[in-house]
């Protein structure tokens, strides 16, 4: 079929070809005939809902005329949202992103068009489209920058979302390109975007920046909490947040024990998890109330035992094995955190790994809430256990070294990847030719297409 400009002339094209009537194709596509008469003699424009039918009638894949239409849309007629919205979201389903590309750099020259763009891209971020939803929000806050609307620090806040993933190098810089935007967001949302901050600032070791931000997240937090306290106002009639106000204070306290476990400041930490433990200031009584009060009491009692256990109280150890065999997700925590006191304290914990097992799978422990910190932890997990057993002198040693020195370059996790290569240098005379060739295929496999950490890691091996 010689190539058409419009998507009439492509129908009536195939009509001819076919030697098929419009009253025939009418009853095909399920098109009324008058309508697809108008259609092709160009009386009227195709709606997206008759552009589907006429594709599907025609036998061709569903976006076949996506690119035509866009031009049917943008030059042949006069832009309408009535039809550039269904057709958006068509292309969001159908991953063309390129006719969203061309529509959205056209309709945003008229800055009208930003809140109905944003609308929509609000609507595919919900709907899981999240690749449409950056490249709407992109735009849309482009044709904003000199702005500082709340509408652009919405736009950056799912962006950042949308950005993070398992490599830490991209997490930071999403953390650092959305920063400077939180305290443009509506106080409620600031919450919830200082919450995810601190997720992806624990999961790249930076424990000022977690301080800092559980500092003013309790500050936030506490403050909306009083003003609604006093307003009289039911949760439900609150603007919504992920949790309730009242979460968030006792997730500061959360956030400040972790960062004095970083500094092995335990005793502090412990007083953190006393305030996190303790609900009895909270005004609400609901089930929603008691359902939070009973999880963190439940993460201080896990807390307690591990800031313990890693003060080197041994005798603590196993009271907290116990503890934690009825609690199967929390095990791999456990298990990760007692390997690495058991490292720390020269301990013996054989019968724990006998009991627990150290295969652990990372698809079972990483889910897309806690995606940062688990892959974050699991490699570290990995070079403890693999630190455990070299320094018995067991071969799996060198076997779990390997596994998380390609963990952490799938992560692109460098201060692991460097330690790694330190670890296997340090234990290299333990190894075995075949696991010398082995770890330099692992190096050669992992940085074959980025030459300069290649480079760098491999020069140990000379």
């Amino acid at each position: 079929m010689e190539h058409k400009t419009m998507i009439r002339d492509q129908l009536a094209a195939y009509l001819a070809e076919q030697c098929m009537s419009i009253n025939q194709f009418a009853v095909r596509s399920g098109i009324n005939s008058g309508t697809l008469s108008r259609i092709i003699t160009g009386q009227q424009s195709i709606a997206m809902s008759h552009l589907e039918l006429i594709t599907e009638g025609m036998g061709k894949p569903q976006d076949f005329f996506f690119s035509l239409y866009v031009d049917e849309c943008l030059y042949y007629s006069v832009p309408t949202w009535r039809r550039l919205r269904p057709f958006i979201m068509s292309c969001a389903a159908l991953n063309r992103l390129d006719c969203i590309e061309r529509i959205v750099q056209t309709l945003l020259d008229n800055l009208t068009y930003a809140p109905m763009l944003f609308d929509t891209a609000e609507e595919l971020f919900q709907l899981g489209q999240w690749q449409a939803a950056a490249l709407l929000y992109e735009n849309v806050s482009a044709s904003e920058k000199y702005q500082y609307s709340e509408r652009l620090a919405i736009c950056q806040y799912r962006l950042f979302k949308i950005a993070l993933g398992e490599d830490q190098n991209k997490n930071l810089r999403a953390a650092i390109l959305f920063e400077c935007y939180v305290y443009k967001l509506d106080e409620m949302d600031q919450l919830d975007a200082l919450k995810d901050l601190a997720h992806v600032f624990s999961s790249l070791h930076q424990w000022d920046k977690v301080e800092d931000i559980s500092k003013t997240l309790h500050r936030l937090a506490s403050l909306q909490y009083d003003l609604f306290s006093h307003s009289g106002k039911k949760r439900e009639e609150q603007r919504k947040t992920s949790r309730p106000l009242y979460g968030y204070i006792l997730y500061s306290y959360l956030l400040r024990s972790l960062v004095y476990e970083d500094r092995r400041d335990y005793s502090t930490a412990l007083y953190y998890v006393s305030k996190y433990a303790d609900g009895a200031w909270i005004k609400e009584q609901d089930q929603e109330a008691k359902e939070t009060i009973f999880m963190f009491q439940e993460w201080a009692t896990a807390n307690t035992y591990l800031y313990r256990v890693l003060d080197g109280q041994k005798e603590i150890l196993d009271e907290y094995v116990e503890y934690i065999s009825t609690k199967d997700d929390e095990i791999f925590f456990a298990v990760y955190k007692i390997v690495e006191s058991a490292n720390r304290y020269r301990w013996n914990v054989d019968h724990i790994l006998d009991r627990f097992g150290v295969n652990f799978s990372y698809q079972e422990y990483s889910t897309p809430v806690n995606q940062q910190m688990a892959a974050d932890q699991y490699a570290v997990f990995l070079i403890e256990i693999a630190i455990y057993y070299l320094e018995r002198n067991e071969y799996r040693g060198i076997q779990y070294l390997f596994k998380g020195l390609e963990f952490s370059c799938k992560i692109n996790f460098k201060d692991n990847i460097i330690k790694c290569v330190n670890l296997f240098e340090q234990y290299r005379i333990n190894a075995s030719e075949d696991e010398i060739k082995q770890y330099k295929t692992l190096i050669s496999e992992v940085y074959n297409n980025n030459e300069k950490k290649k480079d760098t890691i491999t020069s140990s091996l000379c």
